[in-house]
């Protein structure tokens, strides 16, 4: 097999591989990264520059220069064809056990992930391909090692909703005129090419923090439907509200996508990791305003994550959209009764809030929670697909409240410490060797929650913070020395992880996203 011209390919070709990476499917590619390549590299200027802007004095607002926008009378389009009821959407990789696990769950959707997840390890970025394929076609299977056999059921399946990976994402083994491609692009550009006549293609973007971020989303999709002949609106996409800068452009991220729209979903932990980051890169005086407690401790009920949640919620119902709630970490356990019923209490309790705060659907992580969730999503909706028509005109979320990060309630105390360090070292191994979903502590670990960890570490340790409990100051010694004594408690090597986690969370610089080493050091 040759490859398009001025593509190179530097991944290895497994079996079956060259049915994802045809000729025609690395043109296309290679069409995408010449068309919108350097934009994506200027939007990710952008992000820098305001992030030099707060550290300057700037802060975060709705934008000025947008205002006819939010106050212009607008609508995204209709709901596409198996995105009207999406009570209970189940998230996980692509992997051939996964996903099927994840059709024959029951769920509405099943977002198909090749970000948080997933790794970006090459064998994973073609072989979830070749699962998509499959899994569309109705051929997908799995044998495990112990010789347990997975097929999908007869009954009905989710709509499968892609999400790739961010603008920030390189994909280093795909090189088109010498330059890496976006991960962004080749997630999207494979799964669209092989898959648009087979099923409808739907996607969840991540990671965004501006509508400029959104336009150039909705030119791909405009590019992508002229190349291939099908009608405006045939790609659709959900949006994850998961930055500090995108809460402020909900309706403007909405409006740019209006004909491709979706709706939005409320990425609590990615929303909660981008605080503490934009926090970051203030002054001393002022990041200590966004000082935030143990990371377990900030529930979605305090202040800046109720207003984000209410916001989203008002904000997609004008416009006609649908409102998706976020991820509870909490997973059930087959083994242990105790661990189980706490589980599916908080389950239970965090989708009632959002069912009740005029949610259109939520997320779970484990095929056990899509009862729970519909159960509950069931009760408030009852025979109707979604609650479009509850406009939430009661809600008002001005910039001070999305801002009002210190009035969160809570202790940062040593036990918080050793877990995030634990919990972040453990991830990374985890990671490193390929997978990207990681259940530690009866907790759905992904990148998200790994980001939060070591962005809270770096926090407390560059504040001089002290402990609430013990009285100690975070230091880089105190890091050290916690990280010693956790991992002497866990099996394994976990040498390359502590590394990398030292880096990330004690360096005198912050990282943007752990990914980004991470991915230098996969091969």
């Amino acid at each position: 097999m040759g490859n398009a011209t001025g593509v190179e390919i530097t991944g290895p070709f497994g079996d079956r591989f060259a049915e994802i990476l045809t000729e025609e499917a690395q043109s296309f590619l290679a069409d995408l990264h010449r068309a919108f390549d350097a934009r994506r590299l200027e939007l990710l200027g952008l992000r820098t520059q305001r992030e030099a802007a707060l550290a300057a004095g700037g802060t975060l607002g709705f934008l000025p220069e947008t205002l006819a926008v939010r106050e212009g009378d607008w609508r995204v389009a209709e709901p596409a064809p198996g995105l009207v009821d999406r009570r209970v959407e189940i998230t996980g990789p692509t992997d051939a056990k996964m996903s099927i696990n994840a059709l024959n769950s029951g769920a509405k959707v099943w977002l198909a992930d090749h970000e948080d997840a997933n790794t970006p390890l090459w064998d994973n970025v073609v072989q979830g391909q070749l699962n998509l394929r499959d899994a569309i076609a109705g051929t997908l299977s799995y044998t495990s090692p112990e010789g347990k056999q997975y097929r999908l059921g007869d009954g009905p399946r989710p709509t499968v909703v892609v999400r790739p990976r961010g603008w920030h994402l390189p994909e280093k083994h795909i090189l088109v005129d010498g330059e890496s491609t976006s991960g962004s692009l080749t997630d999207f550009g494979l799964y669209f090419f092989h898959n648009h006549l087979a099923t409808r293609p739907y996607f969840y973007l991540p990671k965004m923090e501006s509508h400029l971020e959104a336009r150039l989303w909705n030119d791909v999709f405009t590019f992508a439907e002229e190349r291939f002949a099908r009608p405006t609106g045939t790609i659709r996409a959900t949006v994850l509200i998961e930055t500090f800068p995108a809460a402020f452009e909900m309706e403007e991220i909405l409006y740019e996508l209006r004909e491709h729209s979706a709706g939005l979903n409320a990425g609590r932990w990615d929303y909660m990791f981008s605080v503490i980051k934009k926090s970051c890169f203030l002054d001393e005086r002022r990041r200590r305003d966004f000082m935030l407690p143990d990371r377990n401790t900030v529930t979605m009920t305090v202040p800046f994550m109720r207003a984000y949640t209410e916001l989203l919620v008002r904000t997609c119902h004008k416009r006609g959209a649908h409102a998706i709630g976020g991820m509870a970490a909490f997973i059930p356990s087959r083994r242990d009764p105790a661990v189980n019923t706490v589980a599916l209490e908080r389950v239970h309790n965090d989708k009632t809030r959002e069912a009740g705060d005029g949610f259109d659907g939520s997320w779970v992580a484990h095929p056990d929670l899509v009862p729970v969730c519909r159960e509950v999503f069931d009760g408030v909706l009852g025979e109707r697909p979604n609650q479009l028509d509850r406009l939430r005109e009661d809600v008002s979320v001005t910039a001070a409240d999305l801002l009002a990060v210190g009035a969160t309630p809570g202790q940062r105390t040593q036990a918080g410490l050793r877990s995030a360090v634990s919990v972040g070292v453990q991830y990374l191994a985890a990671w490193l060797q390929g997978t990207g979903a990681v259940a530690i502590n009866n907790l759905m670990e992904d990148a998200a929650t790994a980001e939060i960890s070591r962005s809270q570490v770096w926090q407390w340790l560059h504040n001089d913070v002290t402990l609430d409990d013990t009285g100690e100051r975070v230091t880089k010694e105190l890091v050290e020395r916690i990280a010693d004594e956790e991992l002497a408690k866990l099996d394994g090597d976990l040498a390359a992880a502590r590394a990398l986690f030292m880096e990330v969370a004690v360096a005198d610089d912050f990282v943007d996203f752990l990914t980004i080493p991470a991915y230098e050091r996969m091969p």
